[in-house]
């Protein structure tokens, strides 16, 4: 029986899959790589955003056309839009056979044959204040990294944010399973773990009573044969010296850090729910500067949120040339029913949400090619994903880029290099976000 899986959104969904893969793998089910040919379709999707639900639907009425045109006899919806729309989604979209909600991924198998077995229109939506956690995964990024999901659920209320309800409350996962999944990982061969949760910096208060990520940081330390551990979703206000100190003590954790901050203004930011303030901000950021200065902060932005007028927006574009952050990324505010931005006065139009973004990317484009130009000469550890075809040209990430968000860099080297390879390489030249370089 052949099994096609399709995911979408963010990285915390694709440990998700990989966590579904490996389940379909060791039912003896055969995982395949070409829709037209299988006999049940799985997606697991995302409704964070507009775009992101759009692309959900889009794609559940492509893979259901292969019942008329192929030979598919089950297309199984999971993850955000499953849990978001449970009660509308066989209405909606009746070539869906089966629906499974956030909570509830370690029932695919069953759900699977249930419906090759006859049942129709099945559903499972466990408790979201259930903690769930398998730690046998199919890798889906090559082998050589993987992301570590630390944590589940959210517990912020952003007044933005649809996460709490798609999810539960945060729920961390104990220490001792996260350590022998990344212990897993890296006996299949991983090089880099890439800590993820909706927040990182949390992690632990739930458990513990307190924040214990330099723990879990400390632990993962001590792993023989990892090389890079990376921190995605920091959240500002959580940042403190401890984890800045363990981020120095241990010399595998990369001196990168994503913070999202959203905005810089304190109206847009006391609006959204968010638990920072412009000059607040500034210190957290002044702090990890001044304790490493070799520090690459990525953040995210967001125009156009209820009530966003030229002062505000003046207030961010300031706040993102005084900080020069090596990474930005730019999302158009994006309305979603069931949250408290979503019912505000003063809603922006598109074209301004738009065109501000785009003022903002145009900033960080030069900031950033200004920063990479600072690179010539420097010697940096790349981490090898790749060959270009039919050329001496490999493309890697340095301790700089995150996989998938970030840029690359491009080095010539006269010996051989391998996917997962680590080697020193000389900063040569540069474009606004790539670098290119020679193998030491």
């Amino acid at each position: 029986m052949n099994i096609f899986f399709a995911s979408l959104g963010c990285d915390k969904n694709l440990v998700d899959s990989e966590k579904m893969l490996k389940l379909i793998d060791e039912a003896g089910y055969k995982i395949i790589d070409d829709e037209s040919n299988a006999d049940v379709i799985i997606v697991n999707t995302c409704a964070f955003i507009n775009d992101a639900l759009e692309e959900s639907i889009n794609s559940i009425i492509e893979y259901g056309s292969y019942k008329e045109i192929g030979h598919l006899k089950a297309l199984i919806v999971t993850g955000c839009l499953a849990q978001r729309y449970k009660d509308e989604i066989f209405n909606e979209l009746p070539e869906v056979d089966a629906v499974i909600g956030t909570n509830s991924y370690p029932h695919i198998i069953e759900i699977i044959d249930d419906i090759l077995n006859g049942n129709e229109k099945l559903s499972v939506y466990e408790n979201l204040d259930k903690t769930v956690n398998l730690s046998k995964r199919l890798l889906s990024t090559g082998g050589f990294y993987a992301y570590l999901k630390i944590a589940e659920g959210c517990s912020k209320r952003c007044t933005y944010c649809i996460i709490p309800t798609l999810r539960g409350n945060y729920r961390s996962f104990p220490i001792e399973e996260i350590i022998e999944e990344a212990k897993e990982l890296v006996a299949s061969g991983v090089k880099e773990l890439i800590l993820v949760a909706q927040e990182t910096t949390v992690y632990g208060v739930d458990l513990y009573g307190e924040k214990k990520l330099p723990k879990l940081l400390d632990e993962l330390q001590k792993i023989d044969n990892l090389q890079w551990i990376r921190l995605l979703y920091c959240y500002p206000e959580e940042i403190d010296i401890e984890l800045i100190n363990a981020i120095k003590r241990n010399n595998k954790v990369c001196h990168y850090i994503d913070i999202p901050i959203q905005h810089s203004s304190d109206n847009i930011l006391k609006n959204m729910g968010r638990k920072t303030d412009y000059n607040s901000l500034n210190n957290i950021i002044h702090m990890l500067r001044d304790n490493i200065p070799d520090i690459c902060i990525r953040t995210t932005l967001i125009t156009g949120f209820p009530g966003e007028n030229e002062q505000d927006f003046d207030i961010l574009t300031q706040f993102v040339k005084d900080n020069n952050f090596e990474r930005l990324g730019v999302f158009e505010y994006s309305r979603q029913e069931g949250t408290k931005a979503y019912d505000m006065d003063n809603q922006i139009d598109d074209a301004i949400k738009i065109e501000r973004k785009n003022k903002i990317m145009e900033l960080q484009q030069n900031i950033s090619k200004n920063n990479n130009q600072k690179l010539i000469g420097s010697v940096l550890e790349v981490f090898i994903e790749g060959k270009l075809t039919d050329s001496a040209t490999y493309v890697g990430r340095t301790y700089r880029d995150a996989p998938g968000v970030d840029g690359y860099i491009f080095i010539e080297s006269d010996t051989e290099l391998n996917s997962g390879d680590f080697c020193k390489c000389v900063v040569t030249a540069f474009n606004e976000y790539d670098l290119i370089g020679v193998k030491q």
